[in-house]
Formats: structure tokens, sequence, C-alpha cells
């Protein structure tokens, strides 16, 4: 399977792929990730935070080791969790709140996991470039948020209000 630079039609169908006939959650984010993780450039986080117990616990990823809870409101994750939209952040070290998992990290994008109204997680995008992200990645890591809210079972994962 290539994924290597892959371009957004191709991640989202390598995503569609990998989620087929899969409803374990954890089985299908821990794939999710790994996509993002190999398929865009100037990444050095890319992976799930899942709603438990009222806060954002860390979920599969790839990256270094990560902050494990997030109270919802808190840090940029937490601030995309609380208003269940998605957060493009240009320099976290400008971002009020900013909760430094990796010092590395100079950029990043979330995007909430919702199904209807329920809050499920959200997807974190970390990058050392600044201004990485913008509209288009917003928009890919929307559709993928999507796709994978749509393949899983979340009944199986233990996520609140499932």
């Amino acid at each position: 399977m290539q994924v290597a630079n892959a371009d957004a039609a191709d991640l989202l169908q390598l995503a569609d792929g990998v989620f087929a006939g899969e409803r374990d959650p954890w089985a299908n984010a821990a794939n999710a990730a790994a996509l993002v993780f190999e398929a865009l450039p100037d990444l050095n986080w890319a992976g799930f935070y899942f709603l438990r117990g009222g806060e954002l616990v860390v979920g599969p990823f790839q990256g270094r080791a990560a902050c494990v809870r997030i109270p919802v409101g808190n840090g940029a994750c937490g601030t995309a969790a609380a208003r269940r939209e998605t957060v493009i952040v240009p320099d976290v070290h400008a971002f009020p709140g900013h909760i430094a998992c990796d010092s590395a990290s100079n950029s990043e994008l979330v995007i909430p996991l919702m199904s209807g109204d329920r809050l499920i997680g959200v997807l974190d995008l970390d990058s050392p470039k600044f201004g990485r992200f913008g509209p288009v990645e917003a928009a890919l890591g929307e559709a993928l948020a999507a796709r994978i809210v749509a393949a899983c079972d979340w009944r199986l994962a233990g996520i609140d209000g499932f």
C-alpha cells in the first residue's frame, strides 16, 4: 500500500479501504493515524483523543509520547472539543492555554469527531512548521473524521454517551 505524499483523494480512498468491513474504533483509529502520519508531509504527531469520563483521553497515534488526558476546553484539543468545531493553530506558542506535549510542535490542526450532536473525540495533527495547516488540510481532516465516525461502532470503545 503506497501512502507517502498521497493527495487528499488517495488518502480518503486508502482510509475507506482500511475501514471496509472493520467496525472496531481502536483498529480504525490506529490505521487512520498511521495513514495520515505517512501521507501528510511535515507532521510530527497524528492521532486521536477520545471523550471518556468527561475528558479527552489519548487514543491511537503516531509520533512521540503524548499528554494522556486533556480537559475539555483546555488547549487546542480541548477548545475544538468544547466548540465542536475545527481549530487551526498557525503558532501554538501564541495559542492561549496551549498544552505543550511535544516541544517540537509549532502548529496544530484539531478536528472534532461528531456523531450527530455527540462529541466522540478529536483528530489532532501537529507540525514542527509554523502555519502548516490551512483550509485545505482542515477540509481533508473533516472528511477523514466523517469517514471514521461512520465506519465505527462506538459502543465498543467506552466513549461517553454510547
